[in-house]
């Protein structure tokens, strides 16, 4: 079977048989990949550990008819040692991980933009850029929501009328239109967040930090609500995962 690299993060990971998992991954060049780990359930195991959610490894894989087999695992970056004590930057990187595997719908479709957005969020809210200045797992969770969607191609707009293009700001907000209306375009049901909120928004996606640092926490839970919305209109159900995250 042939053999190649791949710099991947696990996503999920899910039983087979009696010592063996599935490991679900995305892959800096390959996208979503879908591989067997054999034996890592075993106590023995020298790897296994290396293979649980948010690890960020270099792998060997062997090419298979239906899933690849992983040879080789070397960590890269130990996140699962960063998030698993902290109940909301855990919370927050597991509904990072179902995004990401939800947004790419087919396996091995080239994904280069997630894997990064990916990698940055998970190294931002664990501080290992600024040890210092760990991001608030609340916030870097809205900003790679937003990111993501708009890699995906469900970017939305926070200064422009979605609808008309007309410049704002605009006081109203509707997910299934893609984001802030005027008011000759206001659909029923749309929101009216404070004039703070969408700037937040457009700071969150923009990924300007020095902003968001600014921003009241009023502002922040409206603005979480709007993207918690947005998401789920764009996924077509809402994530698992998010229920589970502190807000």
């Amino acid at each position: 079977m042939p053999l190649y690299r791949a710099e991947a993060v696990v996503l999920r990971t899910h039983k087979l048989g009696e010592a063996d998992r599935i490991i679900t991954l995305l892959t800096r060049d390959q996208g979503r990949v879908r591989a067997v780990a054999k034996g890592v359930r075993r106590t023995t195991s020298r790897w296994g550990s290396r293979l649980e959610p948010f690890s960020h490894v270099d792998l060997q894989l062997a090419e298979g008819r239906n899933l690849d087999t992983i040879t080789q695992a070397v960590t890269i970056t130990p996140f699962p040692a960063n998030l698993g004590l902290d109940y909301e930057r855990y919370t927050a990187g597991t509904a990072m991980l179902e995004t990401a595997e939800r947004l790419i719908t087919e396996d091995r479709e080239p994904a280069l933009q997630q894997f990064l957005l990916l990698v940055g969020a998970l190294r931002a809210m664990t501080g290992l850029d600024n040890p210092d200045d760990p991001k608030p797992a609340g916030q870097v969770l809205d900003s790679y929501l937003l990111r993501s969607l708009a890699v995906a191609g469900y970017a939305p707009s926070f200064d422009a009328c979605a609808r008309c293009g007309e410049m704002g700001p605009h006081r109203w907000f509707h997910p299934a239109a893609g984001g802030v209306l005027c008011v000759n375009d206001k659909l029923p049901g749309s929101a009216s967040p404070a004039p703070e909120t969408i700037t937040l928004l457009g700071a969150l996606l923009a990924g300007d930090w020095a902003t968001v640092s600014a921003s009241e926490p009023r502002h922040r839970r409206e603005a979480t609500g709007l993207v918690a919305a947005y998401l789920q209109w764009h996924v077509e159900r809402g994530l698992r995962s998010l229920a589970y995250v502190e807000r």
